[in-house]
């Protein structure tokens, strides 16, 4: 698959409704994964800690 028909797959699914559904679901896919690497590198060494700790414990 080249990059040029991919271009000209996803022009031709956003003029349609079905295209423009599609692309809002990559923005809302798009916004999540966003905010879940924001809390994991927010939080990564409060969960790190918290599984170490959970290591030893067994």
């Amino acid at each position: 698959m080249s990059a040029s028909f991919l271009i000209g797959w996803i022009k031709d699914n956003i003029k349609r409704q079905e295209g423009q559904a599609m692309a809002e679901y990559g923005i809302i896919l798009a916004l999540i994964a966003a905010v879940v690497i924001a809390l994991l590198v927010t939080l990564g060494t409060d969960i790190k800690a918290a599984l170490n700790t959970l290591v030893t414990q067994l």
